[in-house]
């Protein structure tokens, strides 16, 4: 099981590569690539849900953790030995914590 340090670092990488993905302007021709890829089927459930991925912070951060979890896992040679449940709740705690850090910035946004 990783440590609550590594949480916490897993957790402040969660949050930043997720604002890369959903709201950073160095991504925003891949976003606009995809809107226009969208609109050509706007019926078309997968196109929709792939547009949902990219700009709904909690859609991304499940995922964007879950990819930074399992290479974290995998670099630190702590995949193996440990049930994949106990990494399964280490990804929901890690979703958790970076979806928290990304409200957190959110209200922090509005009080300005």
């Amino acid at each position: 099981m990783i440590s609550l340090v590594e949480l916490a670092l897993l957790a402040l990488a969660g949050y930043r590569g997720t604002q890369l993905v959903v709201h950073d302007s160095i991504l925003d021709p891949v976003r606009a690539r995809i809107d226009v890829w969208q609109q050509r089927r706007p019926t078309s459930a997968f196109r929709d849900a792939i547009v949902t991925l990219i700009s709904c912070v909690y859609c991304s951060g499940f995922w964007v953790c879950g990819a930074l979890l399992l290479v974290w896992l995998l670099i630190t040679d702590q995949w193996h030995g440990t049930p994949v449940l106990v990494h399964g709740f280490e990804w929901l705690a890690l979703a958790g914590a970076a979806v928290l850090l990304n409200r957190w910035d959110d209200a922090r946004k509005d009080d300005h």
